[in-house]
């Protein structure tokens, strides 16, 4: 069985699919999907589909991109965090990509929004789902600088989507973090991810949708949602020299020993 960490079946244009969309994971024997929050405006359409069925998950954030939003407090984490099926912080990270005339200093307001993300899931103790975009030596530095080392004290988590470099993924890993493979593993131009997803050791992965976007080939250009999931499994494991059955069991091994309530 497969295991889709990342997606977003809260947009409306999945909402007339569902049906057909749980039909077609089941044939492609994906078992599970995690949903991502990504504003407070919509947790609830994610936290609503993860309660309406049984193996759907969700989490709890707001993604760095997102800068004309209501800006999270702890007050407001805390008063969503323990409704049903929360299981992770998220996703939360930096994003330099899209600076829209701005600077890298004028971003300062994402990197505080990232701390308390940090802060938060040290205190309710469930793992960060990470986004960083341009951003990695800053992603990197603040994870170390609140605690996120490793150490028994940290929380851990995924490094989502994973388009950095091999150096990137050294220190995700010896921060103890996961990293995450989405359909660009299998796009023919994306060289440098394959190379790093043939190094990632097993142990350490996972694998994802981040439906409706970026569909596997042989998708590619369609929307996207978990169904697809087993295509990056496929490539991982074409990379590695295993089989996908292998890929499939550590993965979903993995995402049930990080997000430990998605069992």
């Amino acid at each position: 069985m497969f295991v889709d960490s990342h997606c977003h079946l809260n947009y409306p244009e999945f909402a007339p699919q569902m049906d057909q969309i749980r039909l077609d994971m089941k044939a492609a024997l994906v078992d599970r999907a995690l949903i991502i929050s990504t504003k407070l405006e919509t947790f609830d359409s994610v936290q609503t589909l993860a309660q309406k069925y049984d193996n759907f998950w969700c989490t709890l954030g707001v993604h760095p991109d997102e800068d004309d939003v209501q800006e999270p407090t702890l007050e407001d984490l805390r008063d969503r965090v323990h409704r049903g099926k929360v299981v992770g912080i998220g996703e939360t990270g930096l994003d330099y990509y899209r600076l829209n005339g701005r600077s890298v200093e004028d971003m300062e307001w994402q990197r505080e929004r990232f701390r308390l993300h940090i802060r938060f899931a040290q205190e309710s103790r469930l793992p960060l789902i990470i986004h960083t975009r341009e951003a990695s030596k800053d992603t990197i530095q603040i994870l170390r600088e609140e605690g996120e080392d490793g150490s028994t004290q940290s929380v851990g988590g995924v490094f989502h989507c994973f388009t950095e470099s091999m150096e990137v993924a050294k220190a995700a890993l010896d921060l103890g973090f996961y990293i995450s493979f989405s359909g660009i593993v299998t796009f023919k131009n994306a060289k440098e991810i394959k190379e790093v997803a043939k190094w990632v050791p097993l142990e350490r992965m996972l694998i994802e949708t981040d439906s409706p976007y970026l569909a596997p080939t042989p998708h590619r250009g369609k929307t996207n949602n978990p169904s697809f999931v087993p295509f990056v499994a496929q490539e991982i494991a074409q990379l590695k020299s295993i089989t996908v059955e292998e890929v499939a069991a550590k993965t979903t091994a993995n995402f049930e020993n990080l997000f430990q309530k998605a069992r």
